[in-house]
């Protein structure tokens, strides 16, 4: 069950023009919320307001954003010491069209969801993931953003579902490394910690900034860039990102397996000491 508030009220039904609805206008953020607070909040409000910015949508301040949600979890019925917030900004309702005016006053649906934690197991002994055949579009105007145009994160999606593997590694058009269907990833070779660059499509994610500025805080730079499956094979290490699950180590894509070595299980510690308390094990 599904709490969902527009401006601060109950929200059930959705209008019929609205953009969203139509044209996937808008954008989205899925947060963690541990102990009744909204995690790395900072991180998913400067990628909203990017967004937005990318999109032409007015919204409110941050701290404006930040007492509607304090609302939504203070009435919710669910565990907020463990659950999920999504906002959704859209275009509102127009009429019939592509065109718009820019800058769009944005409509602001709030949700909130149970949180599902992952099993230990998971953290402890890495997940199996896939190399999904479905190949990410590139040269994106929004490449980077969470817009709610996510047709290819569906379809790849999907092929995982299909087999049963926890996630799917995608491909660019031109064979590049770039993201899982859910999750950013990361690369360790000779325990130096590599991120595909996120340029020409993908979704840059929270926690995978998190990780970065993390790591960059304790003098160990990730090198962002261009990665493809050479790279991948190659690997001692490989993990994956995003912001409910923390990081979690990857032991099998496919045909290629890697060990839970040291690098992964040291940035898990490092996370854990930085309000990511998912990765303590």
């Amino acid at each position: 069950m599904t709490d969902w508030y527009r401006l601060g009220e109950n929200q059930h039904v959705i209008e019929s023009g609205e953009r969203a609805f139509h044209y996937g206008d808008g954008l989205f953020e899925t947060i963690a919320i541990r102990d009744s607070e909204p995690r790395l909040w900072d991180h998913h409000i400067d990628r909203l307001l990017a967004g937005c910015k990318r999109l032409g949508l007015d919204i409110p301040r941050s701290p404006a954003l930040r007492r509607r949600l304090e609302v939504g979890i203070r009435e919710s019925d669910h565990n907020t010491d463990f659950c999920t917030a999504k906002i959704i900004v859209t275009a509102g309702s127009s009429q019939r069209g592509y065109g718009r005016s820019m800058p769009t006053q944005a409509a602001i649906y709030l949700g909130l969801y149970p949180g599902v934690p992952l099993k230990p197991q998971a953290y402890n002994n890495g997940v199996a993931t896939i190399m999904c055949e479905t190949r990410l579009a590139v040269g994106s105007p929004v490449a980077g953003l969470k817009t709610l145009n996510r047709i290819e994160q569906v379809l790849t999606r999907s092929e995982c579902l299909a087999t049963g593997a926890f996630e799917g590694l995608t491909y660019d058009a031109d064979d590049r490394l770039i993201c899982g269907t859910m999750s950013n990833v990361f690369i360790v070779k000779n325990n130096a910690v590599r991120t595909p660059s996120l340029e020409r499509c993908g979704v840059a994610g929270t926690m995978r900034r998190h990780v970065i500025e993390t790591l960059g805080g304790e003098g160990r730079d990730v090198d962002v860039t261009d990665l493809n499956e050479d790279d991948l094979a190659a690997a001692d290490e490989v993990f994956i990102s995003n912001s409910q699950i923390g990081v979690v180590p990857v032991h099998r894509c496919g045909g290629y397996k890697w060990v839970i070595g040291n690098t992964t299980r040291e940035v898990m510690a490092l996370l854990a000491k930085n309000g990511v308390n998912e990765c303590r094990v």
